[in-house]
C-alpha cells in the first residue's frame, strides 16, 4: 500500500509542480516582488527534486525489499513536500505570515526522509 501511495503521490506532485511552475513563470511574472518569485520558484524546485525522489523510492523498494525505514522516508517526503512547499505557495499566493513558521518543518521533514533513505539502504545494500 505505501509504495502505491508513494507513485500516485509523486506522479500528481510530479504534474502540480510542472503546472505550478508554469503559472510562476508566466501568471505570477511581474506581478508579485522578486523575493516572492524567488521564494515560490524554491518551492516548486523542492516539490520537483522530491517527487522524482519518491518515485525513485518506490524503485529502490522494489529492488531491494520493503523495510521500516524506506517507509519512513516515503512519509517524511510526502510531509515535506506539503508542508514545506505548501507553506511556501500560501505564504506568496496568499500573503499570510503565519505559514512561514511552517516550512521549517517540512525541510526538516526532507532530512528525516534523507536520512531514513540512507539507514534503508545500509541495511539492505550489502
Amino acid at each position: 500500500m505505501t509504495l502505491k501511495i508513494a507513485f500516485l503521490f509523486a506522479a500528481f506532485a510530479g504534474a502540480l509542480g510542472v503546472a505550478l511552475g508554469a503559472f510562476g513563470a508566466h501568471g505570477l511574472r511581474g506581478s508579485i516582488e522578486p523575493r516572492l518569485m524567488e521564494t515560490f520558484q524554491t518551492a516548486v524546485q523542492y516539490q520537483m527534486i522530491h517527487a522524482l525522489a519518491l518515485l525513485l523510492l518506490v524503485l529502490t523498494t522494489k529492488l531491494l525489499g520493503e523495510s521500516l525505514s524506506f517507509e519512513i522516508s516515503v512519509y517524511a517526503f510526502i510531509a515535506g513536500i506539503i508542508l514545506f512547499s505548501g507553506s511556501l505557495y500560501g505564504l506568496v499566493l496568499t500573503e499570510m505570515r503565519w505559514l512561514g513558521p511552517v516550512t521549517p518543518l517540512g525541510g526538516l521533514c526532507f532530512i528525516v526522509g534523507w536520512l531514513a533513505l540512507f539507514v534503508g539502504g545500509y541495511q539492505k545494500i550489502a
